[in-house]
Parts: structure tokens; C-alpha cells; sequence
């Protein structure tokens, strides 16, 4: 897997390939789906076995607070989704047991409100102190150079408010009979629809209402066209606050319509892999080395953070599709050497020996 990279020239095709939500969104959503599967999938586990589970799970979120804190650290360009990743865990473990309806009715109720919520609170730390006096004693922020909890919370690339719906969803796919045809038709319909009304609800509002269109422009920071912004983020950042920011759908937007669309991806894609890996045998042969990698996603994730640190890249260039060739082939070659004598990758072994402690929970 790649991390997300932030385009130091005007976007360009390949630079938002680099930068778009979407895969971090699927990121998100498979947290989600491994949650369930750590605390029991189709019966969460209950008493002693559940009580072990919940440490685990508490254990590898530690870990990856951690371990995405010390990444932020490198002040590279690389947005580090780990310290969020980690918070999501804690944050959804108690509705580890709840039945997929509710889990995706949460999740759609999520998408719906909480942007909201969020440019509300972003509003008013803009245009207040109180936030300022949280950072001051925050540890977290004194140890980071960061917001801290306010960046994993709201002002962050992957704030909790919008990313949380995400992880909803993949506890709702989770709890799901996924070998049935059934749901899996019924996951690529609902992940395409949510597509369309995401995307192409932005599309229709900024077709439609252009003073909203108007304020957008006047308030992003970039070069790029406002009525793009249902898929583009050229248009950059709102340097202040506008109601009509609500209507964009571009990568990291933070909005209800962004929510939706990438969501609507990430099921679509999760429901089209599944169906790929059983149906089409020759398929899982040839995705072999993408299936290596992704069983030890967390030090390719790494590898790729590392990597960029340790060239001092500092910018990403304007074309960067060949530097995400060379990572991806990089770790790539990496993971299958690795995989020829070892049954996990380096960190998933740290994790798997960290959280060996919670056998030890009565």
C-alpha cells in the first residue's frame, strides 16, 4: 500500500491520483472490518475471550499511536493516518457487538451529521483561542509538533468526526455473510449508489447553484476550478469559512457528499475483490504479490514513510507516479523475499508479540 502524499505543485492528474481520499478511505473501512474480526466476526466474543480481545485490540492501538506519532514526527510529506488509525480502534470497540443494521445505520447517520458538526468546531477554533489553550497542554502536541488531539479529533487530515462513519461501515460489512451472492450484489449496488449520490450530488449542486460556486472559489486557496470540486481538490483549502464549502465532494474535503462518495468506493471495491478472488481463480494467482503485501500492510505503510524520510523528500514532484512505482515495486520485491521465510512481516510480528500479553487477562 501507498500513503497519502501532499502535491507540492498545482495538481495535476497524476498528483491527485496521489492525493485522493480513496484509498484511505478503504483504509479506514477494512479497520473497521478487522475490529470485528479481532473481537469475533459473527459472534463477538464474550467473558474471558472477549475480555483478551478488547486488550489486544487496546495493545495494537497503542502501538499505532504511537508508531504514527514518531512518524509525524519525520515532518514528512506524507499525510500519517496510524495515530488516527489507533484512535478509531478505541473509539469503536464498544459497539464491537452491535448487529450490522445498526452498525450501518450509525454509520449513515454518522456521514450525515458529523461534517456538519466538524465545520462548525473548525469554525470556531478559527475564530477563537480556546483551542490554542487545549494544544498548550496537551502532551500529545508538546511531543509532536502537532495539534495533538485537536488534529485527531477535528483539525487533522483524517479527523475522527468524518473518518469514523468509514469504520462504522466496515463493521457493518464485517458482520455480513459475505460468501453469500447475494450480499455481495447487494454491497457493489449500495457502494455505487452511495458513489453517485456523493459525487454526483456535488456535481449537481455546483452545476446548479452558482453563487455557491462563487464562494467556494473565493475562498480556496488553490488555482483550480470551484465547479472541479466534486472530484478535484485544485481548488485547495477554504481560507475562511463558507456554508458553501458543504457542497464539495474533493479529496479531504471533510463533507457529507465526501463521505458518501468515498465510502460508496471503498464498499464497492471491498465487494468487487471478494467477488474477483473467488470467481476468477487465475486472479488470485496473479495478485499474489499484492496479496503478500497486503499481509503486512503495516511495515509496507512504513517502509513507504521511512523511505521518503530517509531520501529527504521534502516535496513530492509535480509527475509523481514513477517515485510511487518505485516504492510500490520496492516493497513489493521486499515482501515476497520476506514472505519465503517468515509467516509475518517485521512489525506485524512486533504487534503479534505485544498484544501476546493480553492472554494473560482473566
Amino acid at each position: 500500500m501507498s500513503a497519502p502524499i501532499r502535491p507540492s505543485a498545482a495538481p495535476s492528474v497524476s498528483s491527485w491520483s496521489c492525493r485522493t481520499a480513496g484509498p484511505s478511505a478503504l483504509f479506514a473501512l477494512l479497520a473497521g472490518f478487522s475490529l470485528v474480526l479481532l473481537t469475533g466476526r459473527r459472534a463477538p466474543r464474550t467473558g474471558r475471550a472477549g475480555r483478551q480481545a478488547v486488550a489486544r485490540v487496546l495493545i495494537r492501538s497503542a502501538v499505532l499511536l504511537a508508531l504514527g506519532t514518531a512518524l509525524t514526527m519525520a515532518h514528512t510529506p506524507v499525510d500519517v493516518i496510524l495515530a488516527s488509525y489507533g484512535l478509531f480502534f478505541v473509539l469503536a470497540l464498544p459497539l464491537r457487538r452491535l448487529r450490522p443494521g445498526t452498525l450501518a445505520g450509525l454509520a449513515a447517520g454518522s456521514a450525515l451529521v458529523l461534517p456538519q458538526v466538524l465545520y462548525v468546531v473548525r469554525y470556531s477554533i478559527d475564530g477563537g483561542t480556546w483551542a490554542e489553550a487545549v494544544t498548550g497542554v496537551d502532551p500529545l502536541a508538546l511531543v509532536s509538533g502537532t495539534d495533538g488531539v485537536l488534529d485527531l479529533f477535528f483539525t487533522g487530515t483524517y479527523p475522527v468526526l468524518t473518518w469514523m462513519p468509514f469504520v462504522l461501515a466496515g463493521m457493518a460489512v464485517a458482520r455480513l455473510d459475505l460468501s453469500s451472492t447475494a450480499v455481495r450484489v447487494r454491497l457493489a449496488l449500495t457502494g455505487g449508489c452511495l458513489a453517485v449520490i456523493g459525487y454526483g450530488g456535488s456535481w449537481l449542486a455546483l452545476h446548479l447553484l452558482p453563487d455557491a460556486v462563487t464562494a467556494i472559489g473565493d475562498a480556496g486557496d488553490g488555482s483550480g476550478s470551484a465547479l472541479s470540486a466534486w472530484w478535484s481538490d485544485g481548488i485547495g483549502d477554504p481560507t475562511h469559512a463558507t456554508s458553501a464549502w458543504l457542497l464539495v465532494a474533493s479529496p479531504h474535503s471533510e463533507t457529507t457528499l465526501s463521505v458518501l462518495g468515498n465510502g460508496g468506493v471503498a464498499i464497492a471495491v471491498l465487494a468487487a475483490c471478494l467477488a474477483a478472488a473467488d470467481k476468477l481463480p487465475r486472479f488470485r494467482r496473479l495478485a499474489r504479490p499484492v496479496i503478500v503485501v497486503g499481509t503486512m500492510s503495516l511495515t509496507a505503510y512504513v517502509f513507504n514513510v521511512v523511505g521518503i524520510w530517509a531520501l529527504h523528500i521534502r516535496e513530492v514532484p509535480g509527475s509523481p507516479l514513477p517515485l510511487l512505482f518505485c516504492f510500490a515495486a520496492a516493497i513489493t520485491l521486499l515482501a515476497l523475499v520476506w514472505s519465503r521465510h517468515f509467516r509475518r512481516g517485521p512489525l506485524e510480528s512486533l504487534i503479534h508479540h505485544a498484544t501476546g500479553v493480553a492472554r494473560h487477562v482473566r
